[in-house]
């Protein structure tokens, strides 16, 4: 029996370290084939297939609204089929699609794809977020999903160094650069779903009982829910009617909708300062693996206050400088002073978003309103992807700028609100304390 235990114990140790580096990988590959757009602009697409820069903006919110359309749905379908063949599944399929690209030819073609693109995406962020809900306790999840989030950003790193190395197959085997990227980095993403359909772990462990319960002393804290405890409908209604968590929402609608324009366009608008397409893929990717150690910085701050708040507001008071300075300074400066002002941008961008996401999960009450808090962000990306128009590319995009300031004033503000409504909970006899 205690050899039993011991087998058993040392069979859920090795799932336990297998399913946050899948879920990380997975979210990588997710975010390359969702950003890969930004490389096939510098080489060429829009004009190519036809469009304007109007209509990729049209594709891309039609993208994240498959996303919205499909991402509670698809969480419920997770709840009856399990992880591993429903993640797996979702990362196969949208490989797929993104390796269909290389036949879009005109503006239905590309509406249509980038449609169904999204709606076979929709459920991946909430599912992973809900199965690492599942595997690790609350003390554990801040951190795992920080490091999880790295897969998004890592993968937006690697896109464009990705799009540079493949621009230069434009001509090979008579296809354009862009169709190479399409291409291989799809088939990347149909060979992922294999690791994740062989390896990923069907169930959530169950915690062995300590000497303490055995003896039927108090027992230790458990595991999250599973993953087979259904999502009702009355879970879904109560978080989208919890007003107390609204500056949440709102906020991350706010500021996270600001990185979509700057992860489609930041290529485009580097190429524009008279560097050339390949150039203009590898210096995209320096702002955004920048984030990396940003979101470092400020996972380390917020570890070391305790106060995840007012983290949060500093990273995001510090994005707001940034852009301000963008603002103001890029029609005064050269080339390379522009490239540095944009870079730091992008490396700023999302350096709040790990820990604003945590600092909303540990203050969620179930893994299933978890799932269910994702979409407030695609939301934003959805309504950012209309920041930038082709009629204010010529200066530096002055007015989707000040958009974005307003935008991120904004989020800044909610986040403020959302901290004072946590202390007055807090004070609030019989409430359940809120982390702040």
């Amino acid at each position: 029996m205690v050899v039993n235990m011991h087998s058993r114990m040392s069979l859920q140790c090795g799932e336990y370290f297998r399913v946050l580096p899948l879920l990380v990988l997975g979210f990588a590959t997710y975010q390359i084939d969702r950003t890969n757009i930004s490389s096939a602009l510098t080489g060429g697409f829009a004009s190519d297939i036809g469009v304007n820069q109007n209509t990729i903006n049209l594709g891309n919110q039609l993208m994240f609204l498959g996303v919205i359309v499909l991402e509670i749905p698809s969480n419920m379908v997770l709840q009856r089929v399990g992880p591993r063949r429903w993640i797996s599944t979702q990362v196969f399929i949208f490989g797929i699609i993104a390796t269909l690209q290389i036949f879009i030819r005109n503006r239905t073609g590309f509406l249509l794809t980038r449609a169904i693109l999204g709606l076979a995406e929709a459920g991946y962020i909430p599912a992973a977020m809900y199965t690492l809900s599942t595997w690790y306790t609350k003390d554990e999840l801040t951190k795992r999903i920080a490091i999880f989030f790295f897969g998004m950003f890592g993968g937006s790193a690697v896109a464009p160094l990705l799009g540079a190395g493949l621009l230069k197959l434009d001509g090979r085997g008579g296809m354009l650069g862009w169709q190479w990227i399409f291409l291989l980095e799809g088939c990347w993403s149909i060979l992922v779903s294999i690791p994740l359909f062989t390896l990923l772990p069907e169930h959530t462990p169950q915690k062995a009982p300590t000497h303490a319960e055995e003896e039927g002393s108090k027992p230790s804290p458990q595991w999250n829910e599973s993953h087979s405890t259904p999502l009702p409908l009355s879970t879904i209604y109560k978080t989208l009617t919890n007003y107390t968590k609204y500056p949440h929402f709102l906020a991350t609608a706010c500021v996270f909708s600001t990185w979509s324009p700057l992860t489609t366009y930041t290529p485009s608008i580097i190429m524009s300062l008279g560097f050339s397409r390949i150039d203009a893929n590898a210096l995209a990717a320096i702002g955004n693996l920048l984030t990396l150690p940003v979101i470092l910085f400020f996972a380390w701050v917020s570890d070391r206050t305790r106060q995840r708040g007012l983290t949060v507001m500093f990273a995001i008071a510090c994005y707001l400088i940034a852009l301000v300075l963008l603002r103001c300074l890029q029609p005064n400066v050269g080339k390379w002073g522009r490239f540095g002002l944009w870079t730091t941008v992008n490396g700023l961008a999302v350096g709040y978003h790990p820990i604003h996401n945590a600092w909303i999960q540990v203050n969620c009450g179930s893994a299933g309103e978890r799932s269910v808090i994702v979409m407030s962000a695609t939301a934003g990306l959805m309504a950012g992807t209309q920041i930038f128009r082709h009629d204010d590319s010529e200066d530096g995009y002055p007015r989707g700028l000040l958009i974005m300031i307003i935008l991120v004033l904004s989020g800044l503000v909610l986040t403020l609100v959302q901290s004072v409504i946590y202390r007055v909970l807090n004070r609030s006899k019989g409430s359940v304390p809120q982390e702040i």
